[in-house]
């Protein structure tokens, strides 16, 4: 049976009761709040001009991860823009790997350092060394704490709102499967962030009335092998009960398809699987061809890259961090194309590269 548009779902609640209805309705407006184009700037417009920093050295968490990727590639074109060199050091996925990749980037001595995607507190040997060499830091996702001077000696934690996010994802499940949904949530508990928001996920399911059929805690890390043999036996266990797979991001359902696929069950089909971040390519892709993903909440990682480069310029100047939080995107079949959807990712045509630019005297 091809998924119900949220619309569908909606009329065919008329016969339930109007409170009934009434709960899903507003689901689905606070989803529409975050699922139109993003075409204003709301950003920063002041700051220092581009400093002579040099050499920057990004410590990405794992390259595999589509939304620390999209971050990677969005930090080096800015970089680019404003006049800096990048090293990029991938940690691989693993903690021994970001451990080795931290003192690689310590004895480079930058100018500054980027630590985009992993938990600071993993590193916390290596932050106080970099916060005693006085080198600048600023992070993507590196904990629970986003903004400005979020602690560990980070001058900002770049992000959009992750709890927003969370909720987003949960309405939209909710909204989707007619106010009974039953969903699967996975997470990993190494991530302070993780965790916090597959927690506001579950909480906005009951909250609203659904029910959570099962808490997955199983390592990002770890996707690729156990996410086929974890999902026939999520199939065997709840059937048809499992409505939506609700995800803290979209490596999750990277492995996904193939075991569904095997079960005999359609790319349109329920389990539908909506990732609370970070809008990948895999993602956009398994939206656009209505592929065993209906949603992602896509966060732009092209501009939280540009926003990131700003932030350090600001640290390694002495100047205030921006507090700027960046904009999220519910992302569906019905508007895949938006906001540079055809590239598959979310980027906002708010025109961030030019005023950055400006700030920076570029």
């Amino acid at each position: 049976m091809l998924r119900r548009t949220l619309t569908a779902s909606l009329l065919a609640l008329a016969v339930a009761g109007p409170s009934f209805a009434d709960a899903v309705s507003d689901a689905m407006a606070a989803v529409k709040l975050h699922a139109g184009q993003k075409t204003e700037w709301d950003g920063p417009t002041s700051g220092p001009v581009a400093a002579g920093a040099g050499t920057i050295v990004v410590l990405a968490g794992d390259l595999k991860n589509g939304g620390i990727l999209g971050v990677t590639n969005g930090v080096e074109e800015a970089a680019a823009a404003i006049g800096w060199d990048v090293r990029v050091l991938d940690g691989a996925g693993s903690i021994q790997g970001r451990t080795a990749a931290f003192g690689q980037a310590l004895a480079l001595k930058p100018a500054g350092i980027i630590i985009n995607g992993f938990d600071s507190v993993e590193q916390q040997a290596a932050l106080e060394q970099a916060q005693n060499a006085n080198i600048p830091m600023v992070a993507w996702h590196s904990g629970p704490v986003i903004g400005c001077n979020p602690g560990n000696g980070i001058f900002a934690n770049v992000s959009t709102d992750a709890m927003q996010v969370s909720e987003a994802a949960a309405q939209w499940a909710f909204a989707d499967a007619g106010g009974e949904p039953g969903v699967v949530i996975f997470t990993d508990s190494t991530y302070q962030i993780a965790i916090a928001k597959a927690d506001r996920i579950k909480e906005t399911i009951e909250k609203l009335g659904g029910t959570v059929l099962e808490y997955v805690d199983t390592p990002i890390a770890d996707t690729s092998s156990r996410m086929p043999t974890l999902t026939t036996a999520l199939l065997q266990r709840h059937g048809d009960k499992w409505t939506h797979s609700l995800a803290i991001n979209d490596i999750y359902f990277d492995f996904m398809g193939p075991s569904l696929a095997s079960a005999g069950l359609g790319g349109d089909q329920k389990p539908l699987a909506v990732a609370a971040g970070d809008g990948s390519e895999s993602a956009y892709q398994r939206i656009r061809s209505n592929q065993y993903q209906a949603v992602t909440v896509a966060e732009p990682l092209n501009l939280q890259g540009w926003q990131l480069v700003d932030e350090l310029n600001r640290a390694i100047q002495g100047e205030a961090c921006s507090g700027y939080t960046s904009p999220l995107h519910v992302v569906t079949q019905d508007n895949v194309a938006f906001d540079g959807g055809e590239n598959n990712i979310f980027d906002p045509g708010n025109g961030y590269r030019e005023e950055y630019k400006k700030i920076w005297g570029k």
